[in-house]
């Protein structure tokens, strides 16, 4: 288990803005037309990948969520950074699945016959195997590699 959300960053593209609503490090965010971040809830909808970081300047973990009105940090990784996304509960996922977005800000796999079939809603590349099939499974981090 990562301790940090941006676990590799070729370009540093990190923004300020302020939280719609409650959003948890890892999670795959917009921004709104109001200027805040919200977290994305288009599922296998196409997005600037842009990920909530943990807010290390007040000495929070990736387990503690912003609140609503808090200033988010987030990232804007390159194609080949990596992240530690939040992969949806339910999915199971193998090294190298293409991961696109769920409704919730998190992940899933690629869904057959999605919009993304023509690739462009893919976020990025599984790093790791994660099976959350089970009865009692949360949504859990996993590294991604971008697209």
């Amino acid at each position: 288990m990562a301790n940090t959300i941006k676990i590799k960053s070729y370009t540093d593209v990190q923004e300020e803005y302020i939280a719609d609503a409650a959003i948890t490090p890892g999670h795959l965010v917009k921004l709104d037309s109001d200027g805040k971040v919200t977290v994305f809830a288009t599922a296998a909808g196409m997005v600037l990948p842009m990920f909530a970081l943990e807010d290390e300047h007040r000495g929070r973990t990736i387990n503690d969520a912003y609140a609503q009105g808090d200033p988010v940090q987030c990232w804007i990784p390159s194609r080949g950074d990596v992240v530690y996304a939040i992969l949806d509960a339910g999915q199971n996922v193998a090294v190298g699945d293409m991961l696109e977005p769920h409704d919730d800000g998190t992940l899933q796999k690629l869904t057959t016959g999605s919009s993304a079939s023509d690739g462009g809603a893919i976020v990025g590349v599984a790093l790791e195997a994660l099976d959350l099939r089970a009865t009692n499974a949360v949504a859990t981090h996993i590294k991604v590699r971008i697209k």
